[in-house]
């Protein structure tokens, strides 16, 4: 059975690595760093650890200024409140400046569960995707988490990564981590599943599933959507017959947006999307609410059949 870990639990140890190797790292929450994590670094490193309070603005433009002073800046909260109320600073003070602030957005989608609508971000790829010189990542799992956050740490300029609240499944042989190079998981010729975030668990019991029916699935884990593997999409286009885009969050302006625009100008096919339909979010179970709007392997797998048939 994989072993179930919380990938903010990962984030936190792995910025206390970066912070023995690095001083020039900061670390910054928004009264949040219980959940986040990021109060494993406030615990070694007090110095450069600074709490802003219910005040996600402030943060952002704090965190440019520390970063235009050579600082690497790790920047914490909620996905709905890094993504959304702090839209204008992450946007004019960090992007616009091409600034090295890290924003690592834990409690992501749907499965934030019982918190319901107005703390599940549904829409923060969406906005991230839109802003000049923003790089986004979406690791599947805890080691990917860490991975990505090392990545982020090592490459200039502003990142996006996006994690959940609840324990994820690791995933084996994913292959080396590569910013903005897509996983192939599974080799198959019938049907593509392009996915990120805990959807790629998900993709990998409906490909289970779809070859005992004798449909081969291309598992792909696009865990960098920007910048986008866009050969691994032209190439799945290519080798099969459809493909499934598989995301915790709205189907607009996310990955799935992102993969539609890669096939029209390149390779036109059948693109068909498992997510969350112009709809809020609601309280209730992360398991409840995957079933409710349809982000089961179960949907994943009805959909690749209606491509095939």
């Amino acid at each position: 059975m994989a072993e179930m870990l919380y990938q903010r639990d990962i984030y936190g140890v792995t910025l206390v690595e970066l912070g023995r190797q690095d001083s020039n790292i900061v670390v910054l929450d928004a009264d949040l760093s219980g959940s986040t994590r990021t109060n494993l670094f406030a615990k070694e490193f007090p110095g450069r650890f600074f709490n802003f309070g219910v005040a996600e603005q402030n943060m952002m433009a704090t965190a440019a200024g520390l970063a235009s002073c050579g600082k690497t800046v790790f920047a914490s909260t909620f996905a709905i409140f890094a993504s959304g109320r702090a839209w204008d600073q992450v946007r004019n003070t960090v992007c616009y400046n091409n600034f090295a602030v890290k924003i690592v957005a834990s409690h992501a989608g749907i499965t934030v569960g019982p918190d319901g609508a107005s703390h599940q971000a549904l829409e923060d790829i969406a906005l991230m995707r839109a802003i000049v010189n923003m790089n986004i990542i979406v690791p599947c799992d805890g080691p990917q988490t860490r991975e990505a956050v090392l990545a982020a740490a090592k490459y200039p300029g502003p990142f996006y990564i996006r994690i959940g609240r609840p324990k994820v499944p690791t995933i084996e042989e994913k292959g080396e981590f590569q910013l903005g190079k897509a996983q192939v998981l599974t080799e198959g010729s019938d049907i593509a599943i392009i996915a990120c975030g805990i959807m790629v668990n998900e993709a990998l019991l409906a490909a289970r599933s779809l070859l005992e029916k004798g449909i081969k699935a291309r598992v792909i884990n696009i865990h960098t959507i920007k910048p986008l593997d866009s050969q691994a999409v032209i190439e799945a286009a290519r080798k099969t017959k459809g493909i499934i885009v598989c995301e915790e969050h709205t189907i607009v302006g996310g990955l799935a947006s992102a993969v539609d625009e890669v096939v029209a100008e390149n390779y036109p096919t059948k693109v068909m999307r498992v997510g969350i339909r112009n709809r809020f979010g609601q309280s209730g179970e992360p398991a409840q609410l995957m079933r409710e709007y349809n982000l089961t392997a179960k949907d994943i797998e009805k959909t690749a059949e209606a491509i095939i048939k």
